[in-house]
């Protein structure tokens, strides 16, 4: 049996907030260094539990991995599902909407994985000028 959240925080979207460009309102929404990470694990993975998202996402801590789920779960992004059972399991998913992100998220962090592998390999080189 599962219980999930019927209704999305409307009032976390603001739809009487007046937005310059449709960037600001993009990245109010993703914007952060860990909704976005989170966003391309979920987008990855599918349904992720709490303490998977807490070691892949390291050093993040519980606070913030909590605060910026909820925010993405207001916004309509996210989908948090508590499964009644013993000992209480709770995952979380990308709603329809948060879905919708995947034609921006999955350039964003295959640029991201290029990025990191590019910088190592690049720190490697430097460090050990004999294996260039």
């Amino acid at each position: 049996m599962t219980l999930e959240a019927d209704k999305v925080n409307t009032n976390a979207i603001s739809h009487d907030k007046k937005y310059h460009n449709p960037t600001e309102a993009t990245l109010e929404r993703i914007g952060g260094k860990w909704k976005t990470a989170i966003l391309c694990l979920l987008a990855e993975q599918g349904a992720v539990r709490n303490g998977e998202l807490l070691r892949t996402l390291s050093p993040i801590t519980q606070k913030m991995l909590t605060q910026q789920l909820k925010e993405l779960e207001a916004d309509g992004l996210v989908l948090r599902t508590v499964f009644l059972e013993v000992p209480p399991k709770v995952v979380y998913e990308l709603t329809e909407s948060g879905k919708s992100l995947r034609m921006v998220l999955d350039p964003l962090c295959e640029w991201g994985k290029r990025f990191v592998k590019t910088t190592t390999r690049e720190t490697i080189t430097e460090n050990n000028p004999e294996l260039d």
